[in-house]
């Protein structure tokens, strides 16, 4: 069985601090869920045997191929993530890694929960690494300005690893890292080493992000 060593690099500053936190996993199946216009599948390369789909709308995915080469072993699927129909057009035969970044928090509990399930369900085994917001986080972002700008809404919020596992039995929370605990942010600006230093004084300031493992 061919498989891959997926390293997800950090980058400079922003949202790729979140990519940073991830380490390193090996699969032969990955589905990246909302995945933008984000090239994480050319720089990590996954060798021949891997399996790659890069899932998000219709619109992104058909920008995507106008201005990404294809290459074996990977496809695109054009779908709402919440769409149960769009998961059959992947072999549930082998483990996958699932990688949502800047994902759960845009989606409704309910719609997120039954998301994990049908991955669950169909695949033998395989983790998922994503980042989500607290309760209190969700309700912090009234303050960013990019949210308000976008006119995006964000609703799910997670409040620990008991309530994920709470989704389905077999889930089990491998790790759970706030997003102000890790490596990186002297590298930022000094608007954010700031935020960094005083969310580290405040329990729930410190768990409003979190970087999450589960493993089925």
């Amino acid at each position: 069985m061919s498989s891959l060593t997926v390293p997800i690099p950090p980058d400079p500053e922003g949202p790729a601090c979140r990519a940073g936190n991830t380490d390193l996993e090996t699969v032969p199946t990955v589905l990246h869920l909302g995945c933008g216009l984000d090239t994480r599948v050319h720089r990590v390369d996954p060798g021949p045997g891997v399996r790659w789909f890069d899932v998000d709308y219709p619109d992104v995915i058909d920008l995507r191929r106008q201005i990404y080469p294809s290459r074996g072993g990977y496809e695109t699927i054009g779908a709402s993530v919440t769409d149960p129909s769009w998961l059959t057009q992947v072999a549930g035969d082998l483990p996958v890694l699932v990688v949502a970044e800047g994902l759960t928090m845009y989606l409704r509990k309910n719609e997120g929960e039954a998301l994990f399930r049908r991955i669950v369900n169909r695949f033998p085994g395989g983790q998922f690494v994503f980042d989500g917001f607290s309760r209190c986080g969700i309700r912090m972002q009234r303050f960013n300005r990019a949210i308000r700008v976008a006119g995006a809404t964000v609703s799910w919020g997670m409040d620990g690893c008991a309530e994920l596992e709470a989704i389905d039995r077999r889930l089990r929370c491998v790790t759970a890292t706030g997003a102000f605990d890790i490596d990186g942010y002297e590298k930022l600006p000094t608007g954010y080493r700031l935020l960094a230093r005083v969310a580290k004084l405040f329990p729930a300031l410190r768990r409003m992000a979190v970087f999450y493992r589960l493993e089925f």
